[in-house]
């Protein structure tokens, strides 16, 4: 059992689209847009039961968490009260709150450079009781965000909570309880009114599981916007759909398991949910369950041809595959078990360890970050690509751990459903860091949850 927190970004609001920092200024209100994108939340929400439901103080925060209890009323179940916390509270910029981002990029050039490229090591000026000090902004937030997770958790064992807050407090919370420090704060985006879910057990970072990141399809737009002046190429990472051993829970590794009638439906939701975004290429493992996922996405993308590597091929279980988690239990109890804890620390009998998948998974993403950046006969591309790529749920992990910098230790922190749809951008090109842009959105199963089958890799 776990504590599930439900994470939520404000609604859409005057400074937003003045394109203005807002932080600790509390003079910014929710826009029109910014109300009907809360009470969207409160829809997608509807169903969930709530032990306990928090919120910055800030009027654009609180006021969406009104509007999203405001929308969920009437259950079966009374909602309980918002109770409102000063560590939800947003990023302190004192000195740039209200200023357009143009004009501080113009005033303070270095400092806004440092901000959106090494924002942990971005200082700025606060006035105090003793006088004018320096402070670093970003160190304190992932602070304030440690300081509302020891203060909240020990209360909700096993409870779902809402915590409804800003967009840099929002990504501290996230990765603090996922052990990422102020150096990733630019790593993930959080679009307004988006969801994201987090599992927490009984011990933050080493038993923290992200769930899903950055949702928007309730909003109307299936997968986050790109950022304006986007550069480099946007990939689309699905894991295949369910096969009867997902269902089962009967390892599969490298075993050409199909998919069965259940994971073709889940393509197919996959490829309607995609239907309406551009994909101008396409790369999968060669096993037969993420070729046919891709296959059948592709039939809305007419003209696009599929690669296939074995790069991208599950990891390989050895002895483990074709047996349920019983059945190694019996024989490799203490395996499994370490598997289940320190998964890095396993070697497979006659199969890979992680540390292969990893070498794999990084060798995998060289080839897919070729193809996206390269036309089919060759020549470079000039405009940003979409790409989709089709695998499986082992490396898919390795890829999205990589991705933000960490080893096979993390391995469980990222969950991948079958079908799910993860989000990854080059927004300055790939020679920069990566944006995740969204993860495991498998929303088009119809809820923010994921239910897809819990069964073996």
């Amino acid at each position: 059992m776990s504590t599930r927190v439900i994470l939520v970004r404000h609604g859409e609001s005057t400074y937003n689209v003045e394109k203005r920092v807002q932080g600790l200024c509390d003079e910014s209100i929710l826009t029109e847009l910014g109300r009907i994108g809360a009470r969207q939340v409160g829809a997608a929400l509807e169903g969930i039961a709530f032990d306990a439901i928090y919120s910055s103080p800030l009027k654009r925060a609180k006021g969406t968490a009104e509007l999203i209890v405001e929308t969920l009323s009437g259950g079966d179940r009374p909602l309980p009260e918002i109770q409102l916390k000063d560590t939800l509270r947003e990023v302190n910029l004192y000195p740039w709150e209200g200023m357009t981002f143009e004009a501080i990029a113009t005033e303070y050039p270095e400092a806004y450079t440092c901000w959106k490229q090494r924002p942990h090591e971005l200082q700025l000026t606060k006035p105090t009781e003793a006088g004018d000090v320096q402070y670093f902004p970003i160190v304190e937030l992932y602070e304030q965000a440690r300081q509302f997770w020891q203060e909240i958790l020990p209360h909700h064992k096993n409870q779902t909570i809402l915590v409804t807050g800003h967009s840099a407090i929002n990504r501290a919370l996230l990765q603090t309880a996922l052990g990422l420090d102020s150096q990733a704060l630019m790593t993930f985006h959080l679009a307004n009114c988006s969801i994201s879910i987090l599992n927490i057990g009984d011990e933050l970072v080493q038993d923290v599981q992200l769930e899903a990141l950055n949702l928007t399809a309730h909003l109307g737009d299936p997968i986050p916007k790109e950022r304006p002046n986007h550069q480099g190429p946007r990939i689309l990472l699905v894991r295949h759909g369910e096969t009867d051993w997902n269902r089962d829970g009967r390892f599969q590794g490298q075993i050409d398991v199909p998919l069965n009638e259940n994971g073709r439906l889940q393509a197919q939701k996959c490829a309607d949910f995609l239907a309406p975004i551009r994909i101008d290429s396409a790369m999968s493992s060669s096993l037969a369950r993420p070729k046919e996922t891709a296959e059948i996405i592709l039939k809305q993308h007419p003209g696009v041809s599929l690669q296939t590597t074995k790069q991208l091929w599950e990891i390989s279980h050895g002895l483990w595959e074709g047996k349920l988690k019983t059945e190694i239990q019996a024989d490799y109890g203490e395996e499994l078990a370490q598997w289940e804890i320190k998964p890095h620390t396993v070697q497979m009998p006659q199969g890979e360890n992680l540390d292969d998948v990893w070498q794999r998974a990084k060798a995998g993403w060289l080839e897919v970050l070729a193809a996206a950046t390269t036309n089919e006969d060759g020549t470079s591309r000039t405009e940003p690509a979409v790409m989709l790529v089709t695998a499986h749920d082992a490396i898919n992990k390795a890829l999205l751990c990589q991705l933000v910098g960490w080893g096979p230790e993390k391995f469980w922190q990222f969950k991948q459903g079958n079908g799910a749809v993860s989000v990854i951008d080059y927004p300055n090109g790939v020679d920069e860091k990566p944006l995740l842009q969204s993860m495991n959105i498998t929303t088009f199963f119809g809820s923010v949850l994921d239910k897809t089958a819990e069964g073996a890799l």
